[in-house]
């Protein structure tokens, strides 16, 4: 399985690090508690950590720790930018639920 990010997503994630000037840093997908369905999903920049799963998207690199790989193994990540939204989406088939804004989710 994996993780995978559309050819959107990985656009938008290549000019945010060229935009910030962060070619030395890769992308963070993790899993934290909280929000109105249990999991919370995290984005950031950020360099690799011992343990990490580190997957190749060509131009960069996405990290994620064990813990959060439980959860996000065999997500889609997109990005929109339509009239009506704006931003990252994680396309999650684990999630049994997830609250209307899709940003926490729960197993």
């Amino acid at each position: 399985m994996g993780i995978d990010l559309t050819d959107a997503a990985k656009i938008e994630v290549k000019r945010l690090l060229d935009r910030e000037n962060q070619q030395d840093l890769g992308l963070r997908l993790g899993v934290q508690g909280g929000g109105c369905s249990g999991l919370s999903y995290k984005l950031n920049f950020d360099k690799s950590r011992g343990g990490d799963n580190i997957l190749e998207m060509g131009s960069f690199r996405v990290f994620v720790d064990p813990k959060s790989f439980l959860y996000l193994n065999g997500i889609m990540l997109d990005y929109v930018d339509s009239l009506e939204e704006k931003g990252f989406k994680f396309i999650n088939p684990n999630a049994k639920n997830t609250c209307g804004c899709g940003e926490s989710f729960s197993v």
